[in-house]
């Protein structure tokens, strides 16, 4: 079986980080694949929503250090393995307009835990843990954690999550607005399955729009995000997309838009 794994359903593209023996610590080939992917999925029609979650008994517990060269690398070399692999995955998701929804199943350390902030929501099974986790090995936030983090739960709490390294459980996350919901461990699969099938029956170009409007306006002063959206609208409501919902909404039919 491949150490990470992609399907398509009905909308609906999956991401499995699938080395549950190793805690599904991800290698380089891993990030360069799930990289590829989410490259692929910005303009594949048949995916309107991805979920990422992992296998076994664990979300992901950051990069494998195993897979790391034992030698002390260069500075150079050091950094561009970050901007060259990991990096790939933050900007990628930056390019994608299409939700993200991280399905927590278990603990989520280092680079594991920045990579669930990363995704645009997430449901957190009870029993998962997270933490940041590198400074107990001496190491920073390599991947992205320092902008992710206190843009979710605040400067202040962000630093002391970072500076300790210490573990909240889902209870916490949940309160500090880390995660969208909390659910029982065996439900979490039908819980983020009903989420992205929400999302994935949602007229897909105002689902892309709204998600590009939030993150736009998070960068924006006020005048510039409501001239944006001006232009949103302008468009979102000359597609058939949108005419479509109306009609089902004035018509009452089940659900506002199907898109089938």
């Amino acid at each position: 079986m491949a150490d990470l794994e992609y399907t398509k359903a009905d909308g609906i593209g999956t991401i499995l980080l699938n080395r549950p023996h190793r805690k599904n610590a991800f290698t380089h080939e891993m990030i360069d694949q799930w990289a590829q992917i989410l490259v692929d999925a910005r303009t594949d029609p048949d995916v309107r929503v991805l979920v990422l979650t992992g296998a076994g008994d664990a979300f992901c517990s950051g990069v494998d250090l195993s897979s790391m060269s034992g030698e002390r690398a260069a500075p150079l070399q050091r950094k561009n393995q970050l901007s060259e692999h990991i990096h790939r995955i933050p900007f990628a998701l930056e390019d994608l307009d299409k939700p993200v929804i991280a399905g927590i199943n278990g603990a989520a350390v280092g680079a594991g835990m920045d990579m669930a902030l990363m995704c645009d929501l997430r449901i957190i099974a009870r029993s998962a843990r997270l933490s940041e986790g590198y400074i107990r090995v001496g190491l920073v936030p390599g991947d992205g954690g320092c902008y992710y983090l206190p843009r979710l739960v605040g400067q202040a709490k962000a630093l002391e999550l970072l500076l300790t390294g210490d573990f909240i459980d889902a209870e916490e996350a949940a309160r500090l607005g880390i995660a969208n919901h909390v659910v029982d461990d065996d439900e979490l699969p039908s819980a983020v399955h009903t989420l992205a099938r929400k999302l994935a029956d949602a007229p897909p170009i105002a689902v892309r729009t709204i998600k590009r409007a939030v993150y736009q306006s998070a960068r924006s002063d006020l005048r510039t995000a409501l001239d944006l959206i001006s232009s949103h609208m302008a468009v979102v409501t000359s597609t058939e997309d949108s005419a479509e919902a109306l009609t089902a909404f004035r018509e009452k039919r089940p659900g506002v838009y199907l898109g089938r």
